[in-house]
Parts: C-alpha cells; structure tokens; sequence
C-alpha cells in the first residue's frame, strides 16, 4: 500500500514537470509544491487541468 502511494506522488511529479516542460512555450508554468502535487495525487489528469483553468482565469 505504501509503494503504490510513493509511485502515484512521483507520478504526479512527472506529470506536472512533462506539463511544465511543454508549458514553458506558451508561459503556463504551475509551479511544483505540495498543494499541486497533492490535487495532481487526489485528481489526477482533471486536476492538472483544474490547476490549468485556474492558472488561465487568474493571471
């Protein structure tokens, strides 16, 4: 149970980095902490867009 925990966090951490290395060319960069790691573990792929759209309506 613990190793499927730690494997879904540093798949989170990818996916936010692959996004911000695709991102940087149309300067959407989410910035890697704690809070978008955790909706990027608790939500998965709608949350990345959520961080997405929220990046999008506030800047």
């Amino acid at each position: 149970m613990f190793k499927k925990i730690i494997q879904k966090i540093i798949l989170s951490f990818f996916l936010l980095y692959w996004f911000n290395q695709i991102g940087i060319n149309f300067n959407l960069i989410i910035p890697i902490n704690i809070v978008t790691l955790i909706v990027v573990y608790l939500f998965d792929i709608p949350g990345l867009m959520m961080l997405l759209l929220s990046l999008i309506v506030i800047f």
